[in-house]
């Protein structure tokens, strides 16, 4: 996810979102302990994600 498009959204989108993304990792993450997970990089992908949705739900709280 691009953190432009990130920033177009509300604080309660970007905390929905932010669940969302959790909830996948969380998933992700049971799949890769089971050794069900073909696609390991999604795993940093999500992390990603959840690190940019911080940094812009941090950016806008500021302001």
């Amino acid at each position: 996810m691009k953190a432009r498009v990130l920033r177009d959204m509300s604080q309660e989108e970007l905390r929905q979102k932010l669940a969302e993304i959790r909830e996948a990792l969380f998933n992700l993450k049971f799949q890769h302990a089971t050794g069900q997970l073909e696609n390991t990089a999604q795993l940093g992908k999500y992390r990603r994600d959840v690190a940019r949705v911080l940094t812009v739900l941090r950016e806008k709280e500021k302001s």
